[in-house]
């Protein structure tokens, strides 16, 4: 992940309601939620829900997908791990410090630094 994607992305986060948007996507899975779920159940008026998912989709933190009548969202996961990666590629000093500070995928999957 480049720096400037890491910027955009962190910048999409820095805002409460994308956060809450971001992590209730989060919690759906890959599945996700269609845009008047995410707006009931975090209170958000129709229109600055989609100013917010346009955000997050710039930043390649959502995507969507038409289903029927509905726009489905859903967190872009890759995306996410790339920018854990890029945030902790130098820890411990850049020697591998698996597993103490691996994500659990990178565990699981046996992803190395």
């Amino acid at each position: 992940m480049e720096t400037k994607e890491v910027v955009a992305a962190l910048s999409a986060l820095a805002q409460e309601s994308r956060l809450g948007i971001y992590r209730l996507l989060v919690q759906a899975g890959p599945e996700g939620l269609a845009a008047g779920v995410i707006a009931e159940r975090l209170g958000l008026p129709p229109a600055t829900l989609s100013f917010h998912l346009k955000e997050l989709s710039r930043a390649e933190l959502a995507v969507s997908r038409q289903d029927g009548r509905y726009v489905i969202y859903s967190a872009n996961f890759n995306n996410a791990l790339k920018l854990v990666n890029f945030l902790t590629e130098n820890c411990c000093g850049g020697e591998s410090c698996l597993p103490a500070c691996a994500p659990p995928t990178a565990i699981i999957e046996g992803v190395t630094r």
